[in-house]
């Protein structure tokens, strides 16, 4: 059993995007992608403000994380670089690890977070052998839905209280889960 710290890098190539492990360098393209409020608003574990030491900070837990149960992923744009991240977590009482996602605000629109969740699930299934994967996504915001269902997911009719560390507050999500 490898421990965290032996864990494989995670590697996924698309047409124009390619899914890696983070490294420590990515501090800086991480913290300029995620520091738009925008873009923290919609996610449940970021705080505002974001700051560099916030990314440096998530890259420095890198080596702690167990494996089997989360495996975070730049998306790594083959032309602009680093341009978002995804992965997955596993919270203990949650039986399956749910995928979680963002891209920086100049990125919207372009499809990259459908081409890269697609991919990630698709690894999630046959390279890290899970079953099946959960994922929520904020009331107020329907265009993350439409990724989740363009990549297969489906709503299972939860609509429960989600973390916004963002805005201090807990806020109305739908549940989805996608079955490999």
């Amino acid at each position: 059993m490898s421990t965290p710290s032996q864990a494989p890098s995670v590697l996924i190539e698309t047409d124009r995007l390619i899914l890696r492990t983070p490294r420590p360098g990515d501090a800086l393209a991480i913290y300029q992608g995620i520091s738009d409020f925008d873009v923290v608003r919609m996610l449940s574990r970021a705080p505002w403000p974001y700051r560099v030491a916030d990314a440096e900070d998530f890259l420095a837990r890198l080596d702690g994380r167990d494996p089997s149960k989360e495996r975070p992923m730049a998306i790594v744009h083959r032309k602009h670089g680093l341009i978002g991240g995804c992965g997955f977590h596993s919270d203990d009482d949650a039986p399956f690890p749910e995928l979680g996602y963002w891209v920086a605000r100049a990125h919207w629109g372009q499809g990259y977070a459908s081409e890269a969740a697609a991919a990630a699930l698709s690894w999630a299934g046959e390279g890290w052998g899970k079953r099946a994967v959960r994922a929520a996504h904020f009331v107020e915001n329907p265009a993350s839905g439409r990724v989740l269902i363009k990549v297969g997911m489906l709503y299972t009719g939860v609509v429960e209280a989600l973390q916004c560390v963002a805005r201090g507050a807990d806020l109305p999500a739908r549940r989805l889960i996608w079955l490999a």
